[in-house]
């Protein structure tokens, strides 16, 4: 029983040296020192071996402890010499910011005197520095829009410069830069009067770039070789999506084929790269898109005015055909059937005893039925003469509601959007007129044809009557 009770004692003595070799190993900074024999390596047999156990376990613990106070010891003062370090910086930074704010005032001092001194230096130069520099200023804001930097484009690089240049206070022109400001601006005035021919390159409506011929005509219009009206933006040339119509692209053309001698051309004096008379001459639709903004009813419209002239210059060929059949008629003794006279004078010759009154009643009879075949289509042609301005009237009413329902939608602050509605309004209008007008005309010479043929074959039976009733009355 004694012998276990030694055992117990030392299990619970290493158990607890071993508890303290963990603990010194967890709190320090280096490795612990070994934490002893553990449970089984124990085996104390007697009073004195567990009193010896405890003696040894003592020892090691005030030794841990030891070399645990030396580390703390030596953390510490590795914190102080931190601390002094640090200090020492700092009171450096300090000597040197307020020495480095010395030096800036002195700087500034410096420069004020040097600026003050290069001010009483220039003297009357600065004046002239000053308009210098304004003149080159307006000079390069009007060569950003000149036509003639199509063609040197290095002139804005050197005024851009220059500018920059004169802006600071640090660096002055040169002689050989003025003169050259001088230049470029006698160039301009020159060039502006002038009409040359370079290559360029141009881009297109879609934005592809090619090179090409062009040719400058002052400061005003740049056309290329094909006769193209080109405008010239933020450095660039390019091709106008829309050329001018009417003589104007054949006189472009004719002055770039040209290498010498008068040509007419459409000169736009209202802006350098394309102004308002350029732009408004583009903007204006042409006939056949004057004709789409009459919209349906314009369609109408013209459709039945082709119909009234296809009909009147039929009935003008079917009458002249037949009135020179009853002209050869009149030159013949005998009645021929292939012309209204003809048929008319066929009746006499088929009854020549006829009674007078029975003669002319035959002759008018005959007369009434030639008539409707020479006076077919004036009707029609006197009906669409009428109804011509009554279909433009209606699209001119159709255009005023779609005008004031875009009034309704978007106001009546935009012109825009109204536009449209007025344009219909108007091109049905137009072109109403346009069909009634010829139409009244067309009728008047296809009636007139068909009533002198007509009076003549009234008048030939007429007289045939009245040479029957007379050769009667001679009996």
């Amino acid at each position: 029983m004694t012998s276990q009770f030694f055992k117990a004692s030392a299990l619970l003595v290493a158990g607890a040296f071993a508890t303290a070799g963990v603990y010194a190993q967890d709190e320090g900074d280096a490795p612990a020192v070994p934490a002893g024999p553990t449970p089984q390596e124990v085996a104390a047999e007697n009073l004195e071996q567990l009193l010896g156990l405890v003696k040894d376990g003592r020892a090691t613990a005030s030794r841990e402890n030891a070399a645990r106070e030396q580390r703390f010891a030596q953390d510490k003062a590795n914190q102080a010499a931190e601390l002094r370090r640090a200090e020492q910086e700092r009171t450096n930074e300090e000597r040197r910011s307020a020495r480095l704010e010395k030096q800036f005032e002195d700087n500034e001092l410096l420069i004020a005197a040097k600026q003050e001194q290069l001010k009483e230096r220039l003297g009357t130069l600065s004046e002239l520095f000053g308009h210098l520099t304004a003149a080159t200023g307006d000079l390069a804001s009007q060569m950003d829009v000149s036509l003639v930097s199509s063609q040197f484009p290095d002139r804005e690089v050197f005024l851009k410069e220059l500018i920059a240049k004169m802006s600071g206070s640090d660096k002055l022109p040169s002689v050989e830069e003025i003169e050259r400001v001088w230049y470029e601006l006698l160039r301009e005035v020159k060039e502006q009067g002038s009409i040359a021919k370079f290559s360029a390159e141009v881009a297109t409506p879609s934005g592809e770039l090619s090179q090409r011929e062009v040719v400058r005509v002052g400061a005003f219009n740049v056309i290329d070789a094909g006769g193209n009206y080109l405008s010239f933006a933020n450095g660039k040339l390019s091709e106008l999506p829309r050329q001018p119509g009417g003589a104007f692209g054949s006189q472009a053309a004719d002055l770039a084929g040209s290498s010498s001698g008068l040509h007419q051309f459409g000169v736009d004096p209202t802006g350098p790269t394309g102004g308002s008379f350029l732009a408004a001459i583009i903007d204006s639709p042409t006939l056949e898109e004057r004709w789409h903004q009459g919209g349906y009813v314009g369609y109408a419209i013209t459709a039945v005015g082709a119909f009234a002239f296809l009909l009147a210059i039929y009935r003008v060929l079917v009458l002249t055909l037949v009135g020179a059949k009853v002209s050869s008629q009149l030159k013949s003794d005998k009645a021929n059937e292939n012309n209204p006279l003809g048929r008319v004078l066929a009746i006499h010759e088929a009854s020549p005893n006829m009674d007078p009154e029975t003669l002319e009643l035959k002759m008018a009879e005959g007369v009434l039925k030639e008539t409707p075949k020479l006076e077919a289509g004036l009707t029609l042609l006197k009906i669409i003469a009428a109804v011509a301005p009554l279909m433009g009237l209606l699209g001119t009413v159709t255009g005023m509601i779609i005008t004031f329902q875009a009034i309704t939608i978007f106001g009546a602050g935009d012109p825009k959007a109204m536009a449209g509605g007025i344009s219909s309004a108007l091109v049905t209008t137009v072109l109403g007129l346009l069909v009634a007008i010829p139409t009244v005309l067309l009728h008047t010479i296809v009636n007139g044809r068909a009533q002198r043929i007509i009076h003549v074959i009234n008048e030939q039976a007429t007289g045939i009557v009245a040479e029957h009733a007379e050769r009667e009355h001679n009996r």
